[in-house]
């Protein structure tokens, strides 16, 4: 399955990755540390949206990193504020 890059996708997923961060931590999952990798940090935040039934999770060959990175785009870019200029 080809993924058609969002504008603004790398700037997204930062956003998805600090907001994914919080609700893993008042969800009780863990804590990220500053040294934790990036994709480490997506799969364990997509890990848990899927779980929590808040994100659709990937078909299983389609379940990469890669893929999980632009899920989160996605589900940041749904939950923001029309105004918001990551939208723009």
């Amino acid at each position: 399955m080809a993924v058609k890059k969002r504008k603004n996708e790398s700037e997204l997923l930062k956003e998805a990755i600090r907001v994914g961060a919080r609700y893993f931590e008042a969800r009780g999952a863990g804590k990220f540390e500053a040294t934790d990798h990036v994709d480490m940090k997506v799969r364990a935040i997509y890990l848990l949206l899927v779980k929590d039934k808040i994100i659709q999770p990937l078909a299983n060959k389609d379940e990469n990193v890669q893929n999980m990175r632009h899920k989160l785009a996605i589900w940041i870019a749904k939950n923001l504020p029309a105004d918001h200029q990551l939208l723009q």
